[in-house]
């Protein structure tokens, strides 16, 4: 025992230099394997990849290598991987790059026998493979084709060949071009639509100069517009486009815009105009926006146009026009769970209860925004279900032993995040409820709360909200919040909602740690309770990171009246917007939510306070109203002046 001891205590420093220091690191040298095959190094990846054979993201290595040379590689070498790494997430990658070659090179023999066996296809190789399918003569591709003529407004390569044999074939004329392009100015994709205007016939399409004068400087080439415009359909499209693009910036100069050149237009063109107005003048909670909306009569309404119609009735509770519109819907959007609930609350409110009722409990149950606020309707109390039964060590071990898994755990170890995530969500597709509380329970443990919370929201039948609502760090959080005065179950619905725990988490534009702060931001927040020797760097550490966030969460309900949609509004947005955004009246929470101009804002508001509803179940044991939390957002001339000072 003793001469054991002693080896093991010589062997110790060379052990420990092994592991943690130099090249010989096994981690090291795979993050250097990633870097030579990013930098196309074949040589450096090689050498590295053989002396990490056996290494459990080896199959990453031998994929890079085989991206490296894809285009010359022997397609048996391809299939030998496919089939080694079967079912895996590396191998389906592959596979999708591999299609995408065969692809670009119409070698659709290949392509059809190798498509099939894909599990995720994008839009790219969607679009392979109508092609191929109309190299084959099958009849049928373009009837598939046609709903792409609208939705897709900014087409990956692949799909323009299989879009240009509509016009080829004549399947598509003038007014579906002019359609398409129409659609493509309200995506404000304009060099898109610049493009699609080569479609249109030649006594049609507006030189290369005018096309743009009109996406980019609408207001004077419109004011410009010869008199004979009625006479000419480009010119009569181009100006209504061009009043679109003025309604961007100011819906009332594009209106008395429209009124000047209304009698030289056809009523359809008109109609679209009006259409487009009401849609900007909705998002700015515009007075006239409605009115704008009914010059538009019964056009048909994209949308995104018809979605801020139903929002700006709501702004002013005109129930008939909330009605109406989501009638009107096409029925993959009329059943989303917003319009589902809208139109109920119409019906509602015309005495219509038992279809009311009726709509509520299609998405009652839900735990979602909606889904909580349909329960509520019909007077059932939100609460977390039973919790399931813990994962067994069986469970969890043969969970822990599921190759995807492992390698996503093994990707998180080396800071490998993104990679991480596609592995685990790769990983879940098929799982089991019982799988899923599994893999939830490990990366749990594992500190990996993101991917905790992504495991448990899958369950179907057995749940355990306690992993659904994660609520780590709870000896830095819940201090914080009862030392700010703040409700935990709020601060925790923001937090799951900002970073999902990550405390390295950073935003695309700059917003770091829990409780994703902005730099200057939490520059300020530190000066304003002085916090000495503050610098940036801390701001991924948790306990100041949850200070800071706190803080401006106590300052931020403090400037808006202690209301929490408007606080969440204003963390997310800023607070002058979240002000802004308030009515000259009182606003349902709910109706103040869904009116919020952001689609990323709206989203944010709908989940953090359904998140709190269920954190406040988890913590108090009791039901919880949605629908009290949400309250009434006063009206503008309630406004704290001294609010405008925060970041």
């Amino acid at each position: 025992m003793k001469f054991r001891l002693a080896v093991f205590l010589l062997a110790f420093p060379c052990l420990m230099a092994h592991a943690v220091g130099g090249p010989a690191n096994a981690d090291e040298r795979f993050l250097a394997a990633r870097d030579a095959a990013r930098a196309g190094d074949r040589a450096k990846l090689e050498r590295i990849a053989s002396e990490l054979q056996g290494h459990e993201l080896a199959a990453y290595l031998e994929y890079w290598r085989l991206l490296l040379d894809l285009n010359t590689t022997d397609p048996a070498t391809i299939k030998n991987f496919l089939s080694r790494h079967e079912k895996s997430y590396i191998a389906d990658k592959l596979r999708s790059d591999w299609l995408k070659l065969l692809g670009r090179k119409q070698q659709w023999a290949e392509f059809d026998a190798e498509y099939p066996e894909l599990v995720q296809a994008d839009q790219e190789l969607s679009c392979y493979a109508l092609q191929s399918r109309r190299a084959r003569g099958d009849a049928k591709v373009l009837d598939e084709v046609m709903p792409l003529w609208l939705n897709l407004i900014e087409p990956p390569e692949s799909c323009y060949p299989v879009l240009e044999a509509l016009i080829l074939e004549k399947r598509v004329l003038a007014d579906q071009v002019w359609a398409r392009i129409r659609r493509q100015f309200e995506a404000n994709r304009l060099a898109a639509a610049r493009y699609s205007m080569n479609y249109l016939p030649p006594s049609q399409t507006p030189d290369a100069r005018t096309a743009l004068a009109v996406s980019d400087t609408p207001l004077p080439w419109l004011v410009k517009l010869p008199p004979s415009l009625a006479g000419s359909r480009m010119n009569r499209e181009l100006a209504v486009l061009a009043i679109s693009r003025i309604a961007r910036n100011d819906p009332n100069i594009a209106s008395d815009q429209l009124n000047k050149i209304a009698s030289r237009l056809q009523a359809s063109e008109k109609a679209w105009a009006w259409g487009q107005i009401g849609w900007q003048a909705a998002q700015r909670h515009l007075p006239e926006a409605l009115e704008w909306y009914r010059k538009a009569g019964d056009t048909p309404l994209s949308d995104e146009v018809a979605q801020w119609k139903v929002r700006a009735a709501l702004r002013v509770q005109d129930w008939g026009t909330v009605r109406s519109t989501i009638e009107k819907m096409p029925p993959e959007l009329a059943e989303q769970a917003p319009w589902v609930y809208w139109l109920g609350r119409a019906y509602r409110a015309g005495g219509r209860l038992g279809d009311a009722n009726t709509l509520f409990a299609k998405i009652a149950g839900q735990s979602n925004f909606y889904g909580n606020l349909a329960d509520e309707e019909l007077d059932r109390v939100i609460m977390t279900p039973p919790r399931a039964a813990s994962p067994t060590r069986e469970e969890n071990a043969q969970v822990a032993a599921n190759p995807g898994v492992q390698r996503a755990l093994a990707l998180f170890r080396l800071s490998l995040r993104s990679e991480g995530v596609k592995e685990w969500n790769w990983a879940l597709r098929a799982m089991s409820d019982r799988e899923l509380l599994a893999a939830s329970d490990i990366a749990q443990r594992a500190g990996i709360y993101d991917r905790a919370i992504a495991a448990a929201d899958r369950t179907r039948n057995e749940h355990d909200y306690s992993l659904r609502y994660l609520s780590p760090y709870s000896e830095q959080v819940r201090p914080a919040a009862k030392s700010q005065a703040l409700d935990d179950a709020w601060v925790y619905g923001l937090m799951r909602q900002e970073s999902r725990f990550v405390t390295n988490a950073k935003s695309t534009v700059g917003a770091s740690g829990l409780m994703q702060l902005m730099p200057a931001t939490a520059k300020w927040v530190a000066k304003k309770i002085g916090l000495k020797d503050f610098h940036q760097s801390q701001v991924n550490d948790t306990q100041t990171n949850v200070l800071l966030g706190t803080t401006y969460m106590r300052l931020v309900m403090e400037s808006l009246d202690n209301h929490p949609v408007l606080a969440s509004a204003a963390y997310n947005a800023g607070p002058g917007r979240a002000r802004k955004w308030r009515a000259d009246r009182p606003l349902e929470g709910a109706v103040y939510a869904e009116t919020i101009p952001f689609n990323e804002t709206r989203d944010y508001v709908k989940k953090v306070m359904s998140n709190s509803v269920y954190y406040s179940a988890l913590f108090d044991g009791k039901p919880q109203s949605l629908k009290s939390r949400l309250g009434i957002i006063g009206p503008r001339t309630t406004l704290d002046p001294k609010g405008e000072e925060l970041p």
